[in-house]
């Protein structure tokens, strides 16, 4: 997980404190037996203390991800929890105060070499430091935040996809576990109570991720704040197609018209193929609707294989057509450049008979 790597972010007074006593230990390292050694114990507690803070402080930028390189459900994801340009600000605030204690640093080794008083140029440039690291402390605390934020987000991956939809109590996490062949990852997820279940299952030398989001994906979208409704946008970048689970015994306490509705909106929301499955087909109340796809048991297993098969065939169809479309935004571009160019040499050509 891409998350894990963020550690605790600590702050300015712990910074502070860790980077003078490191100091003072620099400093009884040496001995010091007239003003030569002296100037050279606190030059030593300079450097110390200016490349504990500045070296901590580069490190914390380095730990969190380039943001530019996220996939478009993490940049998603934590734009809506914690905010992109808010950790941008935070971590060029990092790392400016990483480069201003560094170039401090080195002013005054410099300073204290001609000072007459080392004492009172170290005390100087530990307080121009501490003031430094005082700035930022706010934005320290926002990426401690953050960071205990993001590393609880679920390990989705960037491979194929099958998100389930429909009511609670359908049969959506025993779909997850039966298609995975194992109990599905209960990972935390912020929008949800419940978290998100994901499996994983193999068809030759690919592997697919099924993701049931409780909490999400199973209730009219009225019903949701703002921030679940962006959440939904974060899914929607997600290389997958979605199945839709439908009781048709309306034993979950869902009549089979609420249920379509939930389906239409699901569908008007997700510009994804959307696969239609009534589960339940071995209850006596089983009434399969016109509109669905297939149906199945998760009870028994029936037509289970099946389902995931062509779930399989529609994610291949899916991925083979987003790369044609992908590949076709190229050439259209190349193109578009090749023309730009032939119009600009006419130009140039034009421009030199009239001078002529």
């Amino acid at each position: 997980m891409i998350f894990e790597k963020i550690h605790t972010v600590p702050t300015s007074d712990e910074l502070i404190d860790k980077a003078f006593r490191r100091a003072a230990r620099a400093k009884a390292g040496k001995t010091v037996r007239d003003k030569d050694g002296a100037m050279k114990a606190h030059e030593s507690m300079i450097m110390t203390s200016g490349n504990i803070l500045s070296d901590n402080l580069a490190n914390i930028v380095r730990r969190f991800p380039n943001f530019d390189d996220l996939s478009n459900f993490y940049f998603e994801l934590t734009d809506i929890v914690v905010g992109i340009d808010d950790l941008r600000l935070a971590l060029g605030s990092a790392d400016w105060a990483s480069n201003k204690i560094h170039e401090i640093s080195r002013e005054y080794v410099g300073k204290i070499r001609k000072s007459k008083d080392p004492v009172k140029t170290r005390k100087e440039a530990f307080g121009r430091m501490a003031s430094v690291i005082g700035t930022i402390n706010k934005h320290l605390l926002f990426l401690n935040d953050a960071r205990n934020i993001m590393r609880k987000f679920p390990d989705v991956r960037e491979e194929p996809t099958i998100v389930v939809a429909g009511y609670p109590n359908v049969g959506k996490s025993s779909f997850v576990s039966m298609a995975t062949g194992a109990r599905p990852e209960v990972a935390s997820y912020p929008f949800t109570t419940k978290g998100v279940l994901i499996g994983h299952f193999e068809r030759g030398y690919d592997r697919y991720q099924v993701i049931d989001t409780p909490g999400l994906l199973d209730r009219p979208m009225s019903e949701r704040n703002n921030v679940e409704l962006q959440a939904i946008t974060a899914i929607k970048h997600l290389d997958a197609v979605v199945l839709f689970i439908l009781d048709a015994s309306e034993t979950c306490g869902y009549e089979i018209a609420d249920q379509k509705r939930l389906l239409d909106e699901v569908v008007a929301n997700f510009e994804m193929p959307v696969y239609v499955v009534a589960n339940k087909c071995d209850h006596d109340l089983f009434k399969i609707p016109d509109f669905v796809d297939a149906k199945m048991s998760t009870a028994t297993g029936e037509n289970l294989d099946s389902i995931v098969d062509k779930l399989v065939e529609m994610v291949i169809e899916t991925k083979k057509e987003k790369e044609a479309k992908e590949a076709a935004e190229v050439a259209a571009r190349k193109l578009s450049e090749e023309m730009a160019e032939e119009a600009a040499l006419l130009s140039e050509e034009l421009d030199e008979a009239d001078l002529e």
